[in-house]
C-alpha cells in the first residue's frame, strides 16, 4: 500500500481517490475549492490539504485530474505546486487530457527533479470513475509505470503502457475521435428512426446485435431518444479535447475531415445553450430548433 495524493476532486477525481482510499492506499486530497476536499476527507476517511505541495509531500505517487493544460501547470508549478513537495523517486501520474506540449514541459520539469511522470488521461465518463472500471492509457518510462500501474489498479478496468511520456495522450485523442464520428452517426440514425415513425427501443434491439452495436448505442439511446442529456461528459469538455485533437493531426501530418465537421457541430449545440449537457447531445441539432 502507498502513500499518494490525488489533486482534483471533480466528477472523476473524486471517485478516483475514493477507489485509493478503499483499496487501503493512504490518500491525501487536495481541490481548488477547499470545501469540496473536506468533504471527501470526511466521507473516505483521508486526509486533506491546503495546497498541491502539502499535498504531495512526502507521497510515493502523485495523481492529478483537473481541467486543462492551465491548470495542471497550477497544480504541478510554483511554490505551491505539487513539484515542490515531492520527493526524488517519488511518480506523477496525470489523468487530465491535455495537450502534447504541456505534457512534455512537465515531464522535462519533473525530470529535472528527479521525479518520474506518467501521462495518463482516462476512458469511461462518470460511471466508469465511480464503479472503478476506467481505461487509462499510459505514455512514460517503463519503470514508472510498472511501479504506478499497482496503484492505478484500484480504479482500472485496463491500464496499458503505450510508449513514451505522450503516448498516452496522443492514445486519448485516438479515443476522442473514434466517440466523436461514433456518436454523430448514432445521432444520424436515431433521429432517422424518429422521423421514419420507428421505434426506437426495437430498432437498436435488432441493430445493437450487428455490426451497428457499440457501448455508446447501448448505453445513451434511451436518453438521446428523449432527449435527454443531463449527465455524462459534458460538451464544452469535449470541444477542448477536439481542439487538442485537431492540434496534435497538424503537427504529426494526420486528416481529421469527420472530426474538424463534427467539432463545429458540437459548436452549434453549445450555441443552443448545451455546453453542459453530455456529448450525447449531437442529436438535438437535428430534432430541436435553436434558442
Amino acid at each position: 500500500m502507498a502513500k499518494t495524493a490525488f489533486l482534483g476532486l471533480g466528477v472523476m477525481g473524486y471517485p478516483m481517490a475514493g477507489h485509493l482510499q478503499a483499496a487501503g492506499h493512504q490518500v491525501t486530497v487536495f481541490n481548488r475549492t477547499a470545501t469540496k476536499a473536506r468533504a471527501w476527507a470526511d466521507q473516505h476517511g483521508g486526509g486533506h490539504a491546503a495546497t498541491p505541495r502539502e499535498a504531495a509531500s512526502g507521497a510515493e505517487f502523485v495523481m492529478a485530474c483537473v481541467g486543462n493544460d492551465d491548470d495542471l501547470r497550477s497544480v504541478c508549478l510554483g511554490e505551491d505546486g505539487a513539484f515542490q513537495g515531492m520527493a526524488k523517486g517519488a511518480v506523477f501520474v496525470d489523468h487530465t487530457t491535455v495537450s502534447a506540449a504541456v505534457t512534455r514541459e512537465l515531464a522535462q520539469a519533473a525530470k529535472a527533479a528527479g521525479i518520474g511522470y506518467v501521462d495518463a488521461p482516462i476512458s469511461g465518463g462518470q460511471a466508469g470513475a465511480e464503479n472503478g472500471q476506467l481505461s487509462v492509457m499510459c505514455g512514460g518510462e517503463q519503470d514508472d509505470f510498472d511501479r504506478a500501474a499497482p496503484v492505478i489498479d484500484a480504479y482500472a478496468k485496463i491500464c496499458r503502457r503505450l510508449g513514451d511520456v505522450g503516448a498516452g495522450q496522443m492514445t486519448k485523442m485516438c479515443n476522442q475521435i473514434a466517440i466523436a464520428g461514433l456518436v454523430q452517426a448514432l445521432s444520424e440514425s436515431l433521429a432517422f428512426a424518429q422521423k421514419a415513425g420507428l421505434d426506437v427501443e426495437k430498432v437498436v434491439e435488432v441493430i445493437s446485435q450487428g455490426a451497428a452495436g457499440s457501448w455508446q448505442m447501448v448505453n445513451r439511446h434511451k436518453t438521446m431518444d428523449a432527449g435527454e442529456f443531463e449527465h455524462g461528459f459534458a460538451i464544452d469538455w469535449m470541444r477542448k479535447d477536439l481542439g487538442i485533437c485537431l492540434d496534435a493531426a497538424d503537427e504529426v501530418g494526420a486528416s481529421l475531415p469527420v472530426t474538424a465537421l463534427v467539432d463545429q457541430f458540437y459548436k452549434e449545440v453549445q450555441g443552443m445553450g448545451g455546453g453542459r449537457w453530455d456529448t450525447s447531445a449531437l442529436i438535438a441539432r437535428l430534432t430541436r430548433q435553436p434558442g
